[in-house]
């Protein structure tokens, strides 16, 4: 568990956050100078904040009630930067093995299990200049974890890379969230990074935390909009594969019923997340007939917010999970749409990327 408690200010900015990030990928989410590097600085002992708390697991790593402020170096804290910093003098296997001198015990991962974790295996003998951006972050990455860190910080490592780079990492970062015992605090921009990623959600805006909890929570709080977008704003609905269908779609089982999206990588039965985005999302009082889309699914509306401007967001719940419409102020009064009303949510197949489904930790095949 991390707690932190930050106050410190800056001529014509300030920032005051407070916050408990438990096991998992904890994102910190917000627009630019929202405050996110800020806390991970703080987080590593970069920066000395005015006031604050930062424990880790029960250790004091700032206190400035109690006088305590460990240096960066003693922390046990492994930083994962946007441009990686390996060393371009040493191969992978000298940079990976860099990060081992830092270890304070030898109970940490081994150079095989962290080679395995991020498949890396291959580029042992290389140099970094003969790697591609993910290549890079994948051994950044593997070189804070081997410095047996108690805590993991990625400050946006994905923001230097191209779609396809983004799309060949997330995978391996997914694994890292459901393996490693080691909490990540992750800085991103990029609310799809988030929805694939993050186990919890603290929401930033202006050096203010706007809403913090479960990323299917969060994602889906109509309240998130100042931190998100409204472009931003969209739902996490878990499920798992069931078919992949001849057509190149893949059927996805979820507690509401099945949502058809393009072909996804996965095994049957694997445990998926999907992200919907809010704009993507068309709500009906009656079941429609006659539609190209596939995806029709039924709901109860749970929240209204009427937007400053024709538009208005409606979250609803839809099985187990939360998902939110973002519709305008008519169609709500058309609908007569009011907490406890019985919707249909429709979402079109194609409008669910691939990108926006992600591996999601299983905790079991009963489901």
């Amino acid at each position: 568990m991390i707690g932190v408690e930050i106050r410190h200010a800056w001529p014509g900015f300030s920032l005051d956050v407070a916050f408990d990030a438990p096991r998992g990928v904890t994102a910190l989410f917000g627009r630019s100078g929202a405050g996110k590097t800020t806390i991970v600085n703080a987080v590593a002992g970069l920066l000395r904040p005015d006031h604050g708390r930062i424990v880790v697991d029960g250790v004091a790593l700032t206190d400035t009630g109690a006088g305590v402020f460990l240096p960066p170096h003693k922390r046990r804290v492994g930083y994962v930067f946007q441009d990686a910093r390996l060393f371009p003098h040493l191969s992978v296997m000298q940079n990976l093995l860099y990060g081992r001198r830092f270890a304070r015990d030898s109970l940490g991962p081994t150079l095989a299990e962290v080679t395995d974790l991020l498949g890396i295996g291959a580029l042992l003998h290389r140099r970094p200049a003969a790697l591609s951006g993910g290549e890079k972050s994948r051994v950044a990455i593997g070189r804070a974890l081997l410095s047996n860190p108690r805590l993991l910080l990625l400050d946006e490592p994905l923001a230097a890379l191209d779609e396809a780079r983004r799309a060949e990492i997330l995978p391996y970062l997914e694994r890292l969230r459901d393996t490693s015992a080691i909490p990540i605090l992750y800085v991103s921009h990029s609310a799809a990074e988030v929805a694939r990623l993050a186990t919890t959600v603290v929401l930033l805006d202006a050096g203010r935390v706007v809403r913090t909890g479960p990323a299917a929570e969060t994602l889906a709080d109509p309240a998130g909009v100042a931190a998100l977008g409204p472009a931003g704003l969209g739902a996490l609905v878990q499920g798992r594969i069931a078919a992949h269908d001849a057509d190149g779609l893949t059927r996805i089982d979820t507690s509401a019923g099945a949502l058809f999206v393009p072909g996804v990588v996965g095994q049957v039965g694997d445990a998926v997340r999907l992200r919907v985005l809010a704009q993507d999302v068309i709500l009906s009082r009656t079941r429609p007939e006659g539609l190209s889309a596939l995806n029709i699914l039924p709901a109860v509306v749970t929240e209204l917010r009427p937007g400053q401007g024709p538009g208005a967001l409606v979250q609803c719940q839809m099985g187990d999970d939360l998902i939110i419409a973002r519709i305008t102020q008519r169609s709500v009064a058309a609908l007569a749409l009011q907490p406890g009303v019985a919707c249909w949510v429709i979402v079109k197949s194609a409008a669910i990327a691939r990108q926006d489904v992600g591996a999601q930790q299983d905790v079991g095949r009963g489901a």
